[in-house]
């Protein structure tokens, strides 16, 4: 399996970023945001985290109209 890591840029600071991940028990969907001053990250169970995304699915799709 291949070995890399997705850091997703914030538009105006590149050092500054999020990531996401699977727990280790593969029940949780943890996101990391990550900046040169501190961390952090929340974690939602699965009914939560497709809420999120369809959530930024829509709100994408109101800035591509």
């Amino acid at each position: 399996m291949a070995k890399f890591e997705l850091k997703f840029l914030d538009f105006i600071d590149s050092k500054e970023f999020i990531k996401v991940n699977v727990d280790e028990t593969n029940q949780l969907i943890e996101i990391y945001s990550i900046s040169q001053e501190q961390s952090t990250f929340i974690v939602l169970d699965k009914s939560t985290a497709i809420k999120f995304a369809k959530t930024l699915r829509t709100e994408i799709n109101k800035i591509i109209e």
